[in-house]
């Protein structure tokens, strides 16, 4: 599977988690490629209710947001979340610019839970960095 986000905003988001503990980058790899499966999950069921609606372009609405955030207060960059968005979606559907952008804030919120946890997990087994075991564990743990 081609990781289609770049593992740098990956990094920074566990860091931001992190506090003190250090961050493997096999560990960014792996987050990588956890959101790009969540992110492309979420587009399909987008999708089957833009379909439901009778719409072949993607709404914010279609992944539960009402009010968009400012894609500058993200740190996952939009165009990489939109390729993903595309990977299992039909090439009939467009993508609109705050589904995008809601799609991305979305990745995010998850990125951010799974990072603290993984947090945890590193200091529970006494260690100074985050590992891509941590994210692994927290996977089989809580999804």
């Amino acid at each position: 599977m081609n990781v289609e986000l770049p593992f740098a905003p990956v990094d920074t988001i566990i860091r931001r988690n992190a506090d003190e503990l250090r961050v493997s980058a096999d560990a960014s790899e792996e987050l990588a490629k956890r959101i790009q499966d969540r992110g492309s999950e979420l587009a399909t069921e987008a999708a089957e209710r833009a379909n439901a609606d009778g719409r072949k372009t993607l709404m914010a609405q279609d992944f539960g947001v009402e009010t968009v955030v400012n894609k500058e207060s993200l740190e996952l960059p939009v165009a990489p979340v939109d390729r993903i968005a595309r990977l299992e979606i039909d090439s009939r559907y467009r993508v609109s610019m705050d589904a995008r952008i809601a799609l991305a804030d979305i990745l995010e919120d998850y990125a951010d839970n799974v990072a603290r946890a993984a947090a945890v997990l590193a200091r529970h087994a006494d260690r100074r960095t985050i590992t891509d075991d941590d994210i692994e564990t927290y996977f089989s743990l809580f999804e």
